[in-house]
């Protein structure tokens, strides 16, 4: 019997009662694209973008140029000398690369917040991090578009901290008391509907979207598949790395995804022997 008709009895039957009702009536509040995001995203995809176009954007927003020049300079990156400017940024790490940074600092601040869940938030971050630096490893393995992985691994979770939000509230609401691991289950199980949601609001690339709502079940994606298992692998070396009680080596290799993207065990142990340079690239962005 579907869950909107059951007899909601446990304060966590009720909350997914709420949260599906919600979802179904469109009234799950979902965040803006940040606009630097945005502009950051059509001026990539413009063939005529250039340096000083992406440095100007970025100037718009003091403190998100402060935090680039941070990024920039981390270990993750490992300049050669200081990088003293955005034009010297450029200079040094690419407009590729430089736009990869001022995305994720300004989806940060965007989407990445809900009051008293700091700790759960922050954890979501770090794993939507890690996802879309092993994307980029994952897809330059595969020798395909290294720009795109990132995005469908950094915001394959993107309806988590939504979902978290909406529980919290409706939870607070309805004076009804929900334990971590219930948490949990609710957003496991709804954030892949919710995000698809979002990147139907904020226009992501298809195969950005497809990638959110198929990661985890490729074998229904109706298009760009390979991006939908790229994702996946990318989520699982992700939860290896940050949390390898839940995901042990074994556990990660057994994955069919691996073999279905044409990567061998030598292929994977190159994957997992870079986590430091993953490790390095979470520690620089995670604002």
């Amino acid at each position: 019997m579907p869950p909107e008709t059951q007899s909601a009895t446990t304060p966590v039957e009720k909350l997914e009662h709420a949260l599906i009702q919600k979802i179904e009536k469109g009234e799950i509040e979902l965040p803006l694209l940040p606009q630097v995001a945005s502009q950051v995203i059509a001026l990539t995809s413009n063939p005529s973008a250039d340096a000083a176009k992406l440095s100007s954007l970025i100037h718009q927003d003091q403190a998100l140029a402060a935090h680039v020049l941070r990024i920039a300079n981390s270990p993750a990156y490992m300049p050669r000398s200081p990088v003293m400017s955005l034009q010297h940024a450029v200079a040094m790490l690419g407009i590729n690369l430089l736009s990869e940074i001022a995305f994720t600092a300004s989806l940060k601040t965007g989407a990445f917040h809900v009051p008293g869940h700091e700790q759960e938030v922050k954890q979501l971050w770090q794993h939507s991090l890690a996802s879309g630096a092993f994307g980029k490893e994952v897809a330059r393995a595969r020798r395909v578009n290294v720009e795109s992985a990132y995005l469908c691994g950094l915001l394959h979770g993107i309806g988590k901290p939504v979902v978290l939000r909406t529980v919290a509230t409706l939870a607070k609401e309805q004076k009804l008391a929900v334990d971590t691991p219930a948490l949990h289950m609710l957003i496991d199980g709804y954030h892949t509907r919710v995000g698809g949601l979002i990147a139907d609001k904020w226009g992501l690339p298809k195969q950005v979207a497809e990638a959110i709502v198929y990661y985890s079940d490729y074998d229904h994606a109706t298009s760009f598949r390979q991006e939908c298992m790229l994702t996946c692998v990318a989520d699982r070396l992700a939860s290896y790395l940050l949390t390898p009680d839940d995901m042990p080596e074994d556990t990660l290799r057994d994955h069919p995804a691996f073999a279905e993207l044409n990567l061998y065990p030598s292929d994977i142990d190159q994957l997992v022997a870079g986590k430091d340079k993953v490790l390095a690239i979470v520690s620089a962005m995670n604002l």
